[in-house]
């Protein structure tokens, strides 16, 4: 696997240089169309390879010595219906003018943009019902878009469209197809990694590492789960990283994905990461907008919030949300601990995860489960909504985890981060706490700055733990609610560690040796202080009153 994945990675790379070569490169709109170009060779790819391994005797015309875009135009209209009928619904149709081979073909034509941009639309078109997402306001948002109007130059557009198509010719994704959530999750990582930075704006999305979106998964789900249907949810979705090791984690055909981000820029990535990721049937479910304000995902009636078996976040921690605030403290008994004020100055300082922490509670069915990333000030804190959110977790035995992570995971942020998990059947009987902020190894990002990441058996040691509910040394306790509540509250495993005191097998006479010599060792600094201090009274003593300094001469 590795060589298709520097293959794919040699792929994105060329992508970018592209657009580098036509003025776009760092552009606002880079990343729709790398992402576009990246998932329309994805999906050309493994059309092809559903076509040829179809149910079906007319998948033989397609095999063999002949290219099968060749054999698949060549098809009569009966037979492209009954194999198309054969293959998976996770694909989409493409007709015989939709393929990358195509296109190749009609290069030399002077208005290639346009054919280009026309073949980008006219597959959305085809796709709409299965392939695109909405928004809350129930728009709907295509699979693909033209791209070509980006290049600012008009004469520049049809040799764009060139450059991108010669990209994606001579490279076949289908070694990878058996991988799914294996090879992607990486690539996906690496195809998206110039586009999560704070430059996206007030809502810049933050990438969640892998190893925490496994931790998270395993932890919630377990390492041999036997589960049907679940539904899983993510308020705050970003890219999707945690929703998809969630799915992994219970088996993608064994779970449902529902999602919110108010991200336009999220929500194109998230569509990319859930047909990578074999979750077609999840796209209807991935909502842009505002989930404080306007949660899309509802229970039947409409009345309620929609609960799910598995919920995962994580939301912004602070974030300028003056303009919606009274809309959202307007529903108290959804934000039952209440909502941040708006602070005469810092406006974006304003602790918005709060709400996102009781959404997640909110959002899950009597059995479910959930984890959120949140600051670790919030574990001990002593006053505000963030106490009164601890304090019912607590008391209603909601909480049954929090691990505390190493500084600097995160690529974009160097706040220090921990993970509370909830169970809302409340049928534990102890709270596991565990500090791996001394775990990790140390790295340098693309911009030189350090960074930390788990390794394969920090994660393991952090998952075992947690499973067993082990007490090791200064990394882990296991305590009961009463105990917590005797503390204050906190969730800090460093708060509930013992002191250790080490004792050494000495003699007698070696005792009153080491006694000696600390009082030879005492009496020699009790006698150089005393000379220190006749000697600062003798300063003293010498020092005279001047009358002329100051005067004039």
């Amino acid at each position: 696997m590795s060589e298709i994945k520097e293959k794919t990675i040699k792929l994105i790379d060329s992508l970018k240089a592209t657009c580098q070569s036509y003025g776009m490169g760092n552009d606002g709109n880079e990343y729709k169309i790398i992402t576009q170009v990246f998932l329309y060779k994805f999906l050309n790819d493994k059309f092809g390879y559903e076509l040829k391994n179809a149910k079906s005797d007319i998948a033989k015309k397609l095999n063999g010595d002949v290219k099968w875009e060749v054999a698949y135009e060549l098809l009569s209209e009966s037979e492209r219906m009954l194999i198309l009928s054969a293959i998976s619904p996770d694909v989409p149709i493409l007709q015989p003018h939709h393929l990358i081979a195509n296109l190749w073909n009609q290069q030399g034509k002077g208005d290639f943009d346009m054919i280009f941009d026309f073949t980008m639309v006219d597959i959305a078109e085809h796709n709409a019902d299965i392939f695109s997402t909405q928004t809350t306001a129930n728009t709907k948002i295509p699979l693909f878009e033209t791209l070509t109007p980006f290049v600012t130059d008009t004469a520049q557009r049809a040799p764009f469209a060139r450059a991108l198509v010669d990209k994606l010719v001579n490279f076949s994704f289908e070694e990878a197809f058996a991988q799914n959530y294996d090879f992607f999750s990486s690539i996906f990582e690496y195809l998206i990694k110039d586009y999560n930075t704070a430059g996206g704006g007030k809502y810049a999305e933050y990438y969640t590492p892998h190893a925490i979106a496994t931790i998270m998964a395993r932890l919630l789900v377990g390492d041999n789960p036997d589960l049907h249907s679940m539904e899983c949810y993510d308020p705050s979705a970003g890219t999707g990283t945690l929703l998809m090791a969630l799915s992994h984690q219970i088996g993608e055909d064994r779970c449902t994905i529902f999602s919110q981000d108010i991200s336009q820029r999220s929500n194109k990535m998230l569509k990319l990461n859930l047909l990578l990721n074999g979750l077609v049937s999840s796209l209807d479910n991935a909502i842009q907008g505002d989930t404080l304000v306007s949660p899309y995902h509802k229970s039947d009636d409409g009345q309620q919030l929609r609960q799910f078996d598995f919920v995962v976040s994580n939301p912004p921690f602070k974030m300028d949300f003056s303009d919606t605030r009274e809309k959202i403290a307007a529903m108290p008994t959804r934000f039952w601990a209440g909502v941040p004020r708006v602070p005469a100055k810092k406006k974006e300082a304003m602790a918005i995860y709060t709400c996102f922490i009781q959404h997640v509670i909110n959002s899950l069915k009597n059995s479910g489960k959930g984890a959120i990333v949140i600051p670790t000030g919030f574990i001990t804190a002593k006053t505000g909504i963030e106490n009164k959110i601890l304090k019912r977790i607590v008391n209603d035995k909601i909480v049954y985890g929090c691990v505390s992570m190493p500084s600097n995971v995160f690529a974009n942020t160097g706040t220090n981060v921990s993970v509370l998990f909830f169970d809302k059947s409340a049928t534990s009987e102890k709270v596991v706490l565990i500090d791996a902020s001394k775990l990790g190894e140390e790295y340098k990002d693309a911009n030189g700055l350090k960074k930390v990441r788990l390794n394969d058996d920090e994660i393991e040691k952090i998952v075992g733990t947690f499973q067993r509910k082990e007490a090791v040394d200064d990394f882990s306790v296991a305590v009961t609610y009463e105990e917590i509540r005797e503390k204050g509250y906190s969730l800090s495993a460093g708060q509930y560690f013992d002191i250790k005191i080490e004792y050494v097998d000495i003699t007698e006479e070696e005792f009153e040796q080491r006694m000696d010599n600390f009082r030879m060792t005492l009496d020699e600094q009790f006698a150089e202080n005393r000379r220190l201090e006749a000697e600062i009274m003798k300063q003293l003593d010498a020092l005279k009153f001047n009358p002329n300094v100051g005067r004039d001469e």
